[in-house]
């Protein structure tokens, strides 16, 4: 009965996962590209909803489905189950993924820094560096996610072991201020919008700023790709001119912010991304445009940056050897004329 029962959950199960392939593999045959997106509305994920508000996917001939995931992690997911072809998301997460021997990689690499930050509630005015964490709840974006290690990496930095701090999976956006408004967390890694909206209010101070160059190379000892468009290696291989014109649009984009003020890419964005403070949403562009590559292109220090994050505190790098070539390339952006 047993051996019944095993050979029928295996059945099911590679029913499944086949039903999951053809389901992708019709999408894309209908000329859709599914990209999921680690929370559109985040300034981090700035160039995917910019690619699209500037009509750069249709200038490509490119139907382009963008879809919002609050967490990079659950995205991830959505990618190796073939629901989607593509991420924007951290780039660690080909880092991590290659020690679990799925090879995936960045193929367009949106910024050199993480720009988040590491916010404190002004409920705990003691909170005044990283060390002052310990006995503490630290929002994160998810459990496991870049957010979680990279808040791990500072405490260890401070002296802390990742014992002397509690991470909350809180995500962003109001979900991360409410948790700080109740006291479930004292402190907390989040981007833009949501960084400008509490320090506003002051319910927020800054701890450590990752949203310029100088602040991340402070903190992390050197420049740290993160947001990027990554994606199944053998899909890449298999399909080079859809990956070919998905770079065109998105090293365009890039260009784009990089020629244009503050002002006039919040034009171009959907006005609820403004969460009804348009200057501030300006403000905070203007800022921040430092943390994106004007090329696409991976900063050639930044892989071992991140993998000197990730071998400490993720628990599927910790030991393993990396092939850093294997997490991203370059021919496709470099080819964008």
């Amino acid at each position: 009965m047993r051996s019944s029962r095993t050979l029928f959950h295996t059945v099911a199960l590679s029913l499944v996962v086949t039903a999951t392939s053809l389901g992708a593999t019709a999408a894309h045959a209908a000329g859709k590209i599914s990209i999921m997106v680690g929370g559109y509305e985040k300034q981090i994920y700035l160039p995917a909803k910019l690619a699209e508000s500037l009509g750069y996917f249709k200038d490509e001939g490119l139907d382009v489905e963008l879809l919002n995931e609050s967490a990079g992690v659950d995205a991830e997911n959505q990618l190796l189950a073939g629901a989607v072809q593509g991420v924007v998301g951290f780039y660690d997460h080909c880092v991590d993924l290659q020690a679990k021997v799925k090879f995936i990689e960045s193929v367009v690499q949106f910024s050199q820094a993480p720009g988040e930050v590491e916010l404190v509630s002004a409920k705990h005015p003691e909170i005044k560096s990283f060390a002052d964490l310990k006995g503490k709840s630290v929002g994160v974006t998810g459990l496991g996610s870049s957010t979680n290690f990279l808040t791990l990496y500072m405490a260890s930095k401070a002296g802390l072991s990742p014992a002397d701090i509690t991470p909350v999976p809180v995500g962003a956006g109001q979900t991360f201020i409410a948790a700080m408004q109740q006291d479930a967390i004292q402190a907390g890694m989040t981007t833009e919008p949501t960084i400008s909206r509490m320090l506003k209010t002051g319910e927020a101070s800054v701890l450590v700023d990752l949203r310029t160059l100088k602040g991340t190379e402070a903190a992390l000892g050197g420049t740290y790709p993160a947001a990027s468009l990554y994606m199944d290696a053998a899909w890449v291989n298999a399909h080079k001119e859809d990956v070919q014109k998905l770079a065109n649009a998105f090293v365009k984009t890039l260009r784009f912010i990089n020629t244009h003020s503050g002002a006039e890419i919040a034009d171009k964005m959907p006005k609820d991304f403004y969460v009804g403070d348009k200057d501030g949403y300006i403000k905070a562009l203007d800022a921040g445009k430092e943390m994106f590559t004007a090329d696409g292109v991976m900063p050639e220090d930044g892989p071992k940056t991140v993998l000197a994050v990730l071998s400490q505190f993720s628990k599927n790098v910790k030991g393993k050897t990396i092939d850093l070539s294997k997490t991203y390339t370059t021919e496709f952006a470099k080819n964008v004329k």
